[in-house]
């Protein structure tokens, strides 16, 4: 019913980066506690009153102390550097994962929008499906260069894709770039664009760019969350 000891290490980490880096282990117990909900269930109170309870968060203490992670000192706990970069680093693990995970489910429209959203909060002019492209953008609507051209590849032709954006790079010199779903298809594209081994766009090579749903997804996400302040800065 209890969870296991290492499980409990990177909670009490956390929490202590959550509190400045250093808490009193008496109150430890308690805020540990909302990580594991299945304690509700036995007699633990939201003190984190419970013998067995403590023992266990004494232990994982101990370990954690001898890794260098943490220092106890009178009952308090310090989080270390060492530590602060094992939080840093697993948080960076699970950021991956999510990402990866959402990529794999986004449809062509999803990333479709996604373009569109990023293009608007650069302050360009985005749209989709525009003379055959899937997005656009312009660095007005009125200007007639199409200063960014956009394929997406889900599944279907990545030949296709290329010939569009050969098209629209002959035709003005847009920043072109193919975005696709998986590696296999990362591969496939970078193949018909090698110039050393002749491939059926290779004067593309330094003209296009590949994006993966997942690079994206992480462009969109950080893009997003600095929307409002983007306009100003990114003003010609």
């Amino acid at each position: 019913m209890f969870p296991h000891a290492e499980l409990i290490e990177l909670p009490i980490l956390q929490e202590l980066i959550a509190t400045s880096g250093v808490e009193d282990v008496r109150f430890l117990y308690a805020r540990l506690l909302p990580h594991f909900p299945q304690l509700s269930e036995i007699e633990v109170s939201s003190e984190g009153d419970f013998p067995q309870w403590r023992r266990i968060v004494q232990r994982c203490g101990r370990t954690l102390d001898d890794r260098k992670l943490i220092e106890r000192t009178n009952g308090r706990w310090t989080i270390t550097a060492a530590g602060r970069r094992l939080v840093q680093k697993e948080k960076l693990h699970f950021e991956r994962e999510q990402f990866h995970t959402a990529a794999a489910q986004l449809q062509h429209t999803d990333v479709q929008k996604m373009l569109v959203e990023i293009g608007h909060a650069l302050g360009f002019y985005a749209v989709t499906e525009h003379d055959y492209y899937d997005v656009i953008w312009r660095t007005r609507p009125e200007s007639p260069r199409l200063s960014h051209v956009f394929e997406v590849q889900r599944r279907g032709n990545i030949d296709s894709a290329l010939a569009k954006l050969k098209r629209a790079f002959d035709a003005q010199r847009s920043k072109t770039y193919l975005v696709v779903m998986s590696e296999r298809d990362t591969n496939r594209a970078r193949k018909s664009i090698d110039a050393g081994r002749n491939g059926a766009f290779h004067e593309l090579e330094k003209s296009v760019s590949i994006v993966s749903f997942e690079q994206l997804a992480r462009v969109h996400h950080a893009v997003y969350t600095v929307r409002e302040i983007l306009p100003g800065l990114c003003e010609r």
